[in-house]
C-alpha cells in the first residue's frame, strides 16, 4: 500500500506537527516496509493563492475559451487529486494558526474540490481510505480552559476529511506546544509533558493501524 503525506507547517526544523507526523509515518512503515510514500509540503512550498478562483472560473468557461492561466489551475487541481487517487492511505499534518485552519491547507482543500472527482456530494477518490490528521496547538483549548472554543480549525478539518472526502479518519492532537517557549506557560510544564506523551502514543497507534484499516476496507 502507498501513503500520501501532506505537511502544512510553515516550518521544517522545529515543527511540532511535522515531528508528530514523523512518528505516524515511522510506525506505518514498520507495518508496511518498503511501501512508497509521496509527499507535498504546502507550508514551505505554498500553492498559488489565486488558483482556486481561477479554477472555478475555468469550470464555467468553455474549453476553447479558457486562458492559459485557467488551464494551469485546472491542471494543478488535477495533479493534487491524482496524488490522493493514487494513494491507499493519508497523513495530514496541519497546525492551528491564529485560532483557525492554516491558509495553506484551506487553499489546498478549495483547489482540490474544484476537481470533479472530489466535488462535495460525489463518490470521492478518497472515500473509505484510512487517514490520520495530526494537528497541534500552541495553547490549550480543551473544555473548561479559558480559551475553550477558540480552536476553529480541528472541527472544520474533520468535516472536510471525514464528511466531505469520506476518509476513514483518526486524529492525533497535541496542545500546549508553546510550553517551554512562552514563559507565561511555564506553570503548565507537567501537563504539557503528559499531553505530549499521550499524543505520541496515539501517533504510534494510528500509524500502525493505517495498514490494518486499509485491509479491512
Amino acid at each position: 500500500m502507498s501513503l500520501f503525506r501532506l505537511d502544512a507547517s510553515i516550518r521544517e526544523d522545529g515543527s511540532t506537527s511535522r515531528a508528530l507526523a514523523d512518528l505516524v509515518e515511522k510506525h506505518w512503515q514498520d507495518t508496511a516496509p518498503g511501501a512508497p510514500v509521496s509527499r507535498r509540503h504546502i507550508g514551505v512550498n505554498p500553492l498559488p493563492s489565486d488558483a482556486w478562483a481561477t479554477a472555478l472560473a475555468a469550470g464555467a468557461t468553455p474549453d476553447s475559451d479558457r486562458t492559459d492561466q485557467q488551464r494551469q489551475a485546472l491542471t494543478l487541481a488535477g495533479t493534487l487529486t491524482d496524488e490522493l487517487d493514487h494513494a491507499d492511505a493519508y497523513l495530514f499534518a496541519v497546525p492551528l494558526y491564529n485560532f483557525g485552519p492554516s491558509q495553506h491547507f484551506k487553499t489546498y482543500v478549495d483547489l482540490v474540490t474544484t476537481d470533479p472527482r472530489m466535488a462535495p456530494g460525489t463518490a470521492t477518490v478518497t472515500a473509505g481510505k484510512p487517514g490520520v490528521l495530526v494537528t497541534v496547538q500552541g495553547g490549550n483549548y480543551s473544555p473548561g480552559s479559558p480559551k475553550e472554543g477558540w480552536d476553529h480549525a480541528t472541527d472544520w478539518m474533520r468535516r472536510i476529511l471525514e464528511d466531505v472526502w469520506h476518509i476513514d479518519l483518526r486524529i492525533v492532537s497535541r496542545e500546549f506546544t508553546l510550553v517551554g517557549v512562552n514563559p507565561a506557560l511555564d506553570a503548565f510544564a507537567d501537563m504539557a509533558d503528559q499531553i505530549k506523551a499521550s499524543a505520541e502514543h496515539r501517533a504510534r497507534e494510528h500509524g500502525q493501524s493505517l495498514t490494518t484499516q486499509n485491509r479491512a476496507a
